[in-house]
């Protein structure tokens, strides 16, 4: 994913609220669930890893995309925005990347 993708998910994810909390359990099988559930939902969502919660931010976004197939599009303070496209109907469609030409790459 380009940092012009992550940054297009970053904007669409700024009205969501987290659709699922990570406490004091961290990732179980259930929680696993419940964020894949959400992922096909949604395919974007934010998950809150609470200050109790044994795994921060990062370890928790890692841990989630390795298991579920997913790509994180940011994160802030306790919240991660996470995204996985649906294989038969993406409803969000991401801006491609242009081909750099001569003039944009300093050339004449």
């Amino acid at each position: 994913m380009t940092g012009k993708q992550r940054k297009y998910l970053r904007g669409l994810a700024h009205s969501l609220r987290p659709a699922v909390q990570i406490g004091t359990r961290g990732l179980t099988a259930s929680l696993l669930r419940q964020v894949d559930q959400a992922l096909a939902d949604h395919e974007l969502i934010k998950v809150k890893v609470s200050g109790d919660s044994p795994l921060d931010r990062d370890e928790v976004a890692s841990e989630l995309c390795k298991r579920l197939g997913c790509d994180v599009a940011g994160g802030i303070g306790h919240v991660v925005i996470l995204y996985r496209a649906d294989a038969d109907d993406p409803r969000i469609h991401l801006p491609a990347d242009a081909a750099p030409t001569p003039e944009s790459a300093g050339g004449e």
